[in-house]
């Protein structure tokens, strides 16, 4: 030991660097959400780095997103389990060999077994077509349509074990016109997903969003129910939508 020289102040000991935090998304289709975090990261809007893209389904588009991006791109195929738990199990292996801060799920169409969920409580953001807790669950715009709302949009919430339940970040709002039919709201509700959900996923890795058991904080204060709320006007103004259209 005597080669060794060793530092006898605090200030003469370098920190670690810290590393970038870390991000994996979990997909079944196209990616275009995925595309949109893809996008912010390139511009630095993130507040972190995708390390994986997981799908369950090996043909999703978004794999070759992934790809074209230089992401590590996972095909885990459902089918090849023989039940949600295996699956689950499986998918716990893949993704904790990534150790991220935050897994995101970007059109990930399963439903996540309640181990899987307490694994990775208070890490794991969706974002849901409607405004929660108004249609949890599938149709969401067919079931406004019938329902004649005036008023629909998007979601970015924690997932917990109850589908679609979980407390509520953020949410992005449309004015819903009677001409509107399923399609254009879809279409319309994508562009504020893709506008809120980054927004989001950087507020949580920059270490302002947490999960609580009283529901999400932000900054350290609590949410209301409803998190907070793009309006409609805000929104179209930040994707240029034409106002005088709806």
């Amino acid at each position: 030991m005597s080669g060794t020289q060793y530092s006898d102040t605090i200030t003469d000991m370098a920190p670690e660097p810290v590393g970038a935090r870390r991000v994996v998304v979990l997909i079944s289709g196209s990616g275009s959400n995925l595309q949109a975090l893809i996008d912010a990261q390139s511009h630095d809007r993130l507040g972190g780095e995708i390390v994986a893209v997981i799908s369950n389904e090996p043909d999703a588009y978004g794999l070759k997103r992934a790809h074209e991006a230089g992401i590590e791109a996972v095909a885990l195929p459902h089918r090849e389990y023989d039940s949600r738990d295996a699956y689950d199990g499986a998918l716990i292996k893949v993704i904790e060999r990534h150790e991220p801060d935050l897994i995101v799920l970007a059109g990930f169409m399963r439903i996540l077994t309640p181990r899987f969920v307490q694994r990775f409580l208070g890490r794991m953001l969706n974002i849901h077509p409607s405004l929660l807790p108004a249609y949890q669950g599938l149709n969401t715009h067919a079931r406004a349509l019938t329902d004649k709302v005036t008023s629909h949009g998007c979601s970015v919430h924690f997932v917990t074990e109850e589908l679609d339940g979980g407390p509520v970040v953020l949410q992005a709002e449309l004015a819903v016109s009677v001409d509107d039919t399923q399609d254009t709201l879809k279409d319309k509700v994508h562009a504020r997903e893709h506008l809120i959900y980054p927004i989001a996923v950087q507020w949580f890795l920059e270490g302002r969003l947490q999960y609580s058991a009283e529901g999400a904080k932000m900054d350290g204060h609590l949410l209301p129910p409803h998190g907070m709320r793009l309006s409609h006007e805000d929104a179209a103004e930040e994707l240029d939508e034409n106002i005088e259209e709806d």
